[in-house]
C-alpha cells in the first residue's frame, strides 16, 4: 500500500511543461500531460526503483497481443497499441494459439478509412500528410489508444511487394518529407508514432527468412533517410523489421539497433520488435532492443540468462526505463477513451477525400477524352471492384464506415448515362460512347503478388480496349502493375490506388472535371518486371497466397543481395538506360502549366550556404490547376558512381487560369553529398552540378548549373 501511495504522489506531480520538441508542445490538445525527455526519465527512474526483478522482466514483453503490460501494484495501467498507417484497424478480438483475446473495451466504434499511404505519397503534399496523420491521431484519442503502429516507411524497391500500399514510394527524399509531417501530425495529438520497419524490409515473400545483404552506402543513401526524418521529427517509438540484415535478424541485431538506429540516426525513443520476430533473448538484450512483442518468446528464459551471467539486470533496467520514459513523456498512463473526438470525424472524412483528390494520378489522356464531355450519352462502367471498396490487406487494412462505392459515386455524378455491367460483352463495350474499365490487384501484408494482373483482370481490360477506343482504365492497386499490352490502346488511365471509404467520389469528380487531377507517381512503373533491380529475388519459386506461416517456418533463410546498390527506382532505369512505361514523378493535369524560367540566388555554393532557385510558372489554360515542381541534382563529374539524377526538392503550387507565379526551392551542401564508404560519412565533392527542374524525373523543363567551391 505504501508503494502504491508513493507512485500516486509521483503521478500527481506531473505537470504540463515545455517539451524538448517545442513545435509539438505548442499544438498538444488540452489535458494532455507531456513531459520533457529529462523529466520523463526522472519519473521512469523513480518508478523503476519500486519494481521487483520479476516485474521488470515481465515489463519487457507485451501482453494480450496488443498491450503494454499493466502493473496494478504500481498503478501502471495497460497501454493499447493499434495498427496502422492508413487509419485504425478496428479489432474486437484477436486469436493466437487458440486463445481469443477480447479487445472490444479498447475498440473504436468506427474509424475513418483513408486512402493508402502510397496514395498519400502521390499527393506530394507534406501539409496534407500532417493533416492526414493528425486525423488518425485524434481517432486514437477517441479510442483511448496510446501507440499507433505507423507510419510504415520502407522504400519501394520491388513492385511485387505486398506491402507497398502501406509505404511512401521509391525515393528517399520524397518519403522523408512526407514521413516527418506524418510523425509530427500523429504526435501533435498526444499519440505515439511508431516508425517501421527498421530496416531494408522490401519484400513480403517469406519475409522472416529473407537475409538482406546490403552495404552501408546503400543503407545511408536510400533506406535510412526516411527513418532519419522520423527520428528528427521526434518519433517516440520505432519497430524493427522481420528480415535479417547481413546475417542477423533486425530485431536482435546490435548493428541495426545500437549502431544504425540509436547511434547513427540518434534515436532516443522506445524500440520494439515486430510481432513474433525474434528468438534469441541474449542477443535481443545486447542489441539495444527495449520491448518484445506481442509477448516474451526470446526472453521467456530471461531469469536463467541473468543467473548464468549472460545478461545483466542493468540491461533489463535500461529496457524498462525506455518503456516507462515513453509513457510518461506522452502521458499514456492517463489515457482513456475521449468520445469528444468523434466530433472531429467529419473533418477526417474530408481530409480522406482531399487525399484521394490529390493522390489519384492521371497517367494518360489521349485527345483530352477526360474530363468526360457533357454531350456523351452512354457510359459503360465495368469491373470487379466497382460494387465494393478494395483495401490493402493485413495489419494495415482499414474498413471505414459509410462506404461510397465506385458505382454509387459515378452514378451520382453522371446519372442515367451510366450503365453498369460487371462482366461486359464485346457488343456492350462497342455500343458505349465511353467505357470505364476498372481492374486491379488485392495486395496484402504477408505475401507478394505478380507484377502482371491476374488473368481475369488482364482479359477484361484487353476486351475493353480492343473493342472501344474510348476506354478509360481505372486501376485499383497498391503498387505498380504490368500495363504493357494494353497501355497504348487505352484512351486514358487513372491510377487510383486504394482510396478508402470515400475516395471513389474523387474518381467521379476527376472524370467529370469538378476536380483537376494533380497526383504524381511516387514510384516508377516499369514495362516488364525483369527490367527491375528486384528481378529474380524469388529464385524460380512460385507465389503463394495467404500468410503461409507453416511454409515460412519450413523455408530456409535465403540471401537477397541488393546488387543495384543506390540505383533504386528511377536511378536504376536512368543508369541502365531502360525505357519505363511511366516515370517517377509523372502525372497529368487538365491545365497547361508552362515553366517560364529559373533564377538562381548564386551560381556558386560553399560551406553552410543555402542556394535558392526561383522557378516561374504560368497556367496557360483557363482551368485552376496544380503542379509539382521537382528539383533533381546531377553531379557532373564524381569520383564515385552516382545516379544521373537525385530528387532534392519539390513544391506543389496551385495556379488560377492564366496566373503566373514563382516557386522557391532551396538546396545546400548536404543535398550535393554522397555517403563515402571509405570515411563512413557524408561527403560533397567540389565541382559542377546540374539542377534539373521539371514535372517528372524524365520531363525536365529547365536546367541550371552551379559550382560547389
Amino acid at each position: 500500500m505504501k508503494t502504491k501511495m508513493l507512485f500516486a504522489l509521483l503521478i500527481s506531480s506531473i505537470i504540463i511543461c515545455n517539451c524538448s520538441n517545442e513545435e509539438i508542445s505548442k499544438v498538444m490538445p488540452e489535458g494532455v500531460n507531456i513531459l520533457s525527455g529529462e523529466e520523463a526519465a526522472q519519473k521512469a527512474d523513480s518508478v523503476l526503483a519500486l519494481m521487483t526483478l520479476e516485474e521488470k522482466i515481465a515489463y519487457t514483453g507485451g501482453d494480450k497481443i496488443f498491450f503494454l503490460r499493466g502493473i496494478e501494484r504500481l498503478g501502471l495501467p495497460p497501454v493499447y497499441f493499434t495498427d496502422a498507417t492508413q487509419g485504425i484497424h478496428v479489432r474486437q478480438s484477436f486469436t493466437d494459439n487458440g486463445i481469443e483475446y477480447d479487445l472490444k473495451d479498447f475498440a473504436l466504434e468506427k474509424s475513418t478509412g483513408f486512402p493508402c499511404a502510397i496514395s498519400l505519397a502521390a499527393t506530394w503534399n507534406p501539409d496534407l500528410s500532417y493533416n492526414y496523420a493528425k486525423s488518425i491521431g485524434e481517432e486514437c484519442r477517441a479510442g483511448g489508444i496510446g501507440v499507433l503502429l505507423g507510419p510504415g516507411m520502407n522504400i519501394y524497391r520491388n513492385s511485387q511487394c505486398g506491402r507497398n500500399f502501406e509505404y511512401f514510394g521509391e525515393d528517399p527524399f520524397l518519403a522523408a518529407r512526407m514521413v516527418e509531417q506524418y510523425v509530427t501530425g500523429v504526435q501533435s495529438t498526444g499519440t505515439v508514432s511508431t516508425i517501421k520497419h527498421f530496416v531494408a524490409n522490401n519484400t513480403d515473400f517469406f519475409r522472416r527468412k529473407c537475409n538482406t545483404i546490403i552495404d552501408e552506402r546503400t543503407l545511408n543513401e536510400i533506406y535510412l533517410p526516411a527513418f532519419k526524418a522520423g527520428v528528427d521529427a521526434d518519433s517516440k517509438a520505432a519497430m524493427t523489421a522481420y528480415n535479417l540484415i547481413n546475417g542477423e535478424w533486425c530485431g536482435q541485431s546490435d548493428y541495426v539497433i545500437n549502431h544504425l538506429l540509436k547511434g547513427e540516426l540518434g534515436f532516443k525513443g522506445l524500440v520494439m520488435t515486430d510481432w513474433w520476430a525474434v528468438t534469441d533473448g541474449e542477443k535481443l538484450v545486447k542489441s539495444g532492443q527495449d520491448l518484445e512483442m506481442p509477448y516474451h518468446i526470446a526472453l521467456k528464459n530471461a531469469k536463467e540468462l541473468l543467473e548464468q551471467g549472460k545478461i545483466e539486470e542493468k540491461e533489463i533496467d535500461r529496457m524498462v526505463k525506455s518503456i516507462l520514459k515513453m509513457c510518461f513523456e506522452m502521458g499514456l498512463y492517463e489515457r482513456k477513451k475521449e468520445t469528444k473526438y468523434y466530433d472531429t470525424f467529419p473533418k477526417h472524412v474530408e481530409t480522406a477525400l482531399n487525399t484521394a483528390r490529390e493522390g489519384i494520378v492521371l497517367l494518360k489522356n489521349e485527345n483530352n477524352i477526360l474530363p468526360i464531355k457533357t454531350d456523351v450519352k452512354t457510359i459503360l462502367l465495368t469491373g470487379d471492384f466497382v460494387e465494393k471498396n478494395l483495401n490493402g490487406g493485413g495489419s494495415g487494412e482499414v474498413e471505414g464506415y459509410d462506404l461510397v462505392t465506385m458505382l454509387k459515386a459515378i452514378k451520382d455524378e453522371f446519372g442515367e448515362k451510366v450503365k453498369f455491367v460487371k462482366d461486359a460483352s464485346a457488343e456492350e463495350i462497342k455500343k458505349a460512347d465511353i467505357v470505364l474499365c476498372n481492374v486491379g490487384t488485392a495486395d496484402s501484408e504477408g505475401y507478394d503478388r505478380p507484377f502482371a494482373l491476374p488473368k481475369d483482370q488482364e482479359e477484361k481490360v484487353k476486351l475493353c480496349v480492343e473493342n472501344n477506343p474510348n476506354t478509360v482504365v481505372i486501376v485499383t492497386s497498391g503498387s505498380g502493375i504490368r500495363m504493357t499490352d494494353w497501355n497504348d490502346k487505352s484512351a486514358a488511365i487513372l491510377y487510383s490506388w486504394y482510396l478508402g471509404q470515400i475516395g471513389n467520389v474523387a474518381i467521379a469528380e476527376i472524370l467529370s472535371g469538378k476536380t483537376n487531377p494533380s497526383g504524381k507517381l511516387p514510384m516508377t512503373i516499369e514495362r516488364e518486371f525483369n527490367d527491375s533491380p528486384a528481378y529474380g529475388y524469388m529464385n524460380g519459386e512460385d507465389f503463394y497466397v495467404g500468410w503461409n506461416s507453416e511454409g515460412e517456418d519450413a523455408h530456409p533463410i535465403y540471401d537477397l543481395e541488393y546488387k543495384e546498390g543506390v540505383f533504386v527506382g528511377y536511378r536504376w532505369y536512368e543508369n541502365k538506360n531502360i525505357k519505363t512505361l511511366y516515370p517517377f514523378g509523372h502525372g497529368l493535369s487538365y491545365s497547361k502549366i508552362e515553366y517560364i524560367e529559373a533564377e538562381l540566388s548564386d551560381e556558386k555554393i560553399s560551406g553552410e550556404d543555402e542556394l535558392t532557385i526561383k522557378v516561374t510558372l504560368k497556367n496557360n489554360s483557363g482551368i485552376l490547376g496544380s503542379e509539382v515542381v521537382q528539383l533533381y541534382v546531377e553531379d557532373v563529374e564524381s569520383s564515385i558512381d552516382r545516379p544521373i539524377k537525385e530528387l532534392k526538392g519539390f513544391a506543389k503550387v496551385t495556379l488560377k487560369g492564366s496566373e503566373e507565379n514563382i516557386v522557391e526551392l532551396t538546396i545546400d551542401k548536404k543535398d550535393l553529398s554522397f555517403w563515402n564508404p571509405k570515411t563512413k560519412s557524408w561527403f560533397a565533392e567540389k565541382g559542377k552540378f546540374k539542377l534539373h527542374i521539371g514535372s517528372s524525373s524524365q520531363d525536365i523543363k529547365l536546367v541550371k548549373e552551379i559550382e560547389l567551391i
